[in-house]
């Protein structure tokens, strides 16, 4: 199919020996099928197993079948070289071209065997040798050194974190020892469950990427089910937080609830729990692999093995967290930046106070963790996300150590959100 001479847009080229080795030579016509199908509805060509493995996609759900005739024609000694034309893709995105192969498992999936890539900028030209259902499948780019990298930074982040959040808890211990008002308070308490899961989050992390996805299956699907639990876990307590918040600095009056932290710890540990029987019981759980563009393995843990239940249970999961947390964290800087003191000729080292205490709240309401949403713009935002989300425990303990350990002459002009957490809770056990 040519569309063009000067620049041409999708086309398939069938090489010579093609016709030469399969067509009869008596000259009758044999029936040459070029077909275009739009995958975007239904479950057919889903390909779980190669799409769940690197994260990939159909491109534009758009695919291309070949036949000639009845023949099945496979090994040809010329390749069948078919061009799909696309937008220039986001720099850490690959396309590979991909088959439907029918004997794979019980309803088929994609592969690449007999089949190579030319990558380019505007489009992309396929070369199989044989006769199918052709596709390009966008994947994000991961390379052995990238995610080796990537995995280090994670990790020292993630221990630095760790030591910073052990700092915190033991802080408060000597805090709720040497103050009363530690033992009624609310607001320190949820800030240690939420450091004291975050802390088991780095902990499993850590166990997991440093040892080996083989063995037992059921080990493995015991670590997955431990690291999504306490990841649950973080998101939970985040939106707790945010929650909290809000009744602190929004809602203000009429908050009293019945053994407030007792309802909070229910649903901060309880929900994940529940979340996670869940998803073990429907078998998701399992070896995943990330793979680089020569599909070499970059990364493999302990995680998901199905993608549907990795979608619905962290990805949607974090998303509510995170728009609730947003939502609060928003609300709250609206207020204190609008506060009487604010307006009327408020010192610019309040505003900086106001500011600080902003960015100290977004740690807790999880804010970092946002930052995955700007992955796919390129690699350095991987990076990016990647340093500053594993060292969320570093933020919560510079923001507790300055909540609860205010100079005595500040304690008076801190913000008005700083003066709402070190307030007597407006609930109570």
């Amino acid at each position: 199919m040519m569309q063009g001479e000067e620049q041409p847009a999708d086309r398939v080229r069938l090489p010579k020996s093609l016709f030469g080795a399969l067509l009869p030579g008596n000259g009758s016509a044999v029936r040459l099928a070029i077909t275009i199908l739009n995958i975007s509805e239904g479950d057919v060509f889903k390909g779980p197993k190669l799409l769940q493995d690197n994260g990939g996609s159909v491109l534009n759900s758009r695919m291309v079948g070949l036949s000639v005739g009845q023949m099945h024609a496979t090994g040809l000694p010329e390749p069948v070289e078919i061009t799909f034309s696309h937008q220039h893709q986001p720099p850490n995105m690959i396309l590979t071209c991909v088959f439907w192969d029918v004997a794979r498992g019980t309803t088929g999936n994609w592969d690449t065997q007999g089949c190579s890539t030319e990558p380019g900028d505007e489009r992309t030209v396929c070369r199989c040798d044989h006769l199918t259902f052709f596709a390009l499948l966008l994947r994000p780019i991961l390379d052995l050194a990238t995610a080796q990298t990537l995995t280090h930074i994670s990790q020292a982040g993630c221990g630095v974190s760790m030591v910073f959040l052990a700092f915190t808890i033991v802080l408060y211990v000597a805090l709720r020892l040497s103050l009363q008002r530690f033992k009624s308070e609310d607001a320190p308490k949820i800030h240690m469950a939420l450091s004291s899961s975050l802390f088991l989050l780095n902990l499993t992390f850590l166990i997991s990427v440093g040892s080996s996805s083989q063995g037992p299956p059921a080990s493995c699907w015991f670590r997955a089910a431990i690291l999504h639990y306490f990841l649950l876990s973080v998101f939970t307590w985040m939106g707790l937080e945010a929650f909290h918040l809000y009744l602190m600095a929004i809602r203000v009056f009429n908050t009293y609830f019945g053994h407030y932290f007792l309802k909070l710890s229910l649903l901060g540990w309880g929900l994940p729990a529940l979340v996670v029987i869940g998803v073990g019981s429907s078998n998701s759980y399992g070896v995943y692999t990330i793979r680089d563009q020569e599909n070499r393995t970059s990364l493999e843990l302990c995680w998901f093995q199905k993608e549907p239940a990795l979608y619905a249970t962290v990805h949607a999961y974090f998303l509510v967290s995170f728009l609730f947390g947003g939502m609060v964290l928003a609300l709250v800087a609206w207020k204190i930046f609008t506060l009487p003191s604010a307006t009327a000729g408020k010192e610019q080292g309040q505003t900086w106070k106001s500011v600080f205490t902003v960015l100290g709240l977004s740690s807790l309401v999880g804010m970092t963790w946002g930052l995955a949403v700007l992955t796919p713009l390129g690699l350095s935002t991987i990076y990016i996300f990647a340093l500053f989300n594993s060292l969320q425990g570093v933020f919560i303990f510079g923001w507790f150590t300055i909540l609860y350990f205010p100079r005595q002459s500040t304690t008076a002009s801190s913000s008005g959100t700083a003066r709402m957490d070190q307030a007597h809770s407006a609930s109570q056990e």
